[in-house]
């Protein structure tokens, strides 16, 4: 039977954390991005703002709303392909376990085909060693009705 694991989510001010994302730290990401923003290397869509224009009349506090917003719509979007993901690596296994077992009936089938296959050849001997004891004994009868007549 597949078990599918749940993502767990938790909730701090508002926004929701995946426990699942070990090794991130949004404190890293945001430094390399002011690194990237000091050496004057700027994003290759700067088309695509995260905040759309209107963002820029909108107070800050309004802004970190629509980010948090935006956050937990990405990351309900991250919980739903990491449960995806893991429904897909279930079904994986359950389909490789049904080949390994699939594999081992047709291993045990060869093996019966082939015992059945040698037991036909030994039957078929004896069956030819019959036949031919019949022919030598159907010889004696006929040769002993000729000694009778």
């Amino acid at each position: 039977s597949s078990k599918i694991r749940n993502v767990e989510v938790q909730s701090a001010d508002g926004v929701a954390v995946l426990e699942d994302c070990i090794g991130f730290s949004l404190a890293k990401t945001i430094s390399k991005v002011e690194e990237r923003l000091k050496k004057g290397v700027l994003p290759d869509c700067q088309d695509d703002d995260i905040i759309p224009r209107v963002g820029n009349e909108m107070g800050a506090e309004a802004q970190i709303r629509f980010l948090k917003a935006q956050l937990r719509v990405m990351q309900e979007d991250l919980a739903n392909i990491v449960f995806e993901c893991r429904k897909k690596d279930d079904e994986n296994q359950n389909l490789g376990t049904r080949l390994k077992d699939t594999e081992e009936e047709n291993s045990r089938l060869q093996r019966t085909i082939s015992l059945q296959q040698s037991q036909i050849e030994k039957y078929k001997m004896l069956s030819q060693e019959a036949n031919k004891k019949t022919e030598g004994l159907q010889q004696e009868v006929t040769a002993l009705e000729k000694v009778l007549q």
